[in-house]
């Protein structure tokens, strides 16, 4: 498994704040004057406020949850560590241990032989 497949690091589609409507508006707005371009301004502050507001609440809501995704890899990764180093260890005495059953046996075949 890749390590971006651990971490989940897949791309994620946001909803980017739809201002360029707002920037027309603001426009239209700039070339009337008059009592209706401060209320429709007051509008359109609100609404790029609230746009603002959702997209960092989503992004803070990503953010936490790749920080719970990452801590729950930590402890996996540990976990696998620790299994590792005792697999090797085993591994290591088993290998000791063959080795030893080998030395016996060739030993054994030579005294045969030297008697034989």
């Amino acid at each position: 498994m890749a390590a971006y497949e651990l971490l989940d690091f897949a791309p994620r589609k946001y909803k980017r704040p739809q201002n360029e409507g707002s920037v027309t508006k603001l426009t239209s707005l700039a070339e009337n004057d008059g009592p209706e371009m401060s209320v429709g301004l007051d509008d359109l502050v609100d609404e790029i406020f609230e746009n603002s507001t959702v997209e960092i609440d989503s992004l803070i809501d990503e953010f936490e949850r790749l920080r719970t995704k990452l801590k729950t890899n930590r402890e996996s990764i540990k976990r696998e560590i620790e299994e590792h180093r005792v697999l090797s260890e085993l591994l290591m005495g088993l290998t000791r241990t063959i080795s030893e059953g080998v030395q016996e046996v060739r030993e054994s075949v030579d005294r045969h032989r030297k008697d034989g």
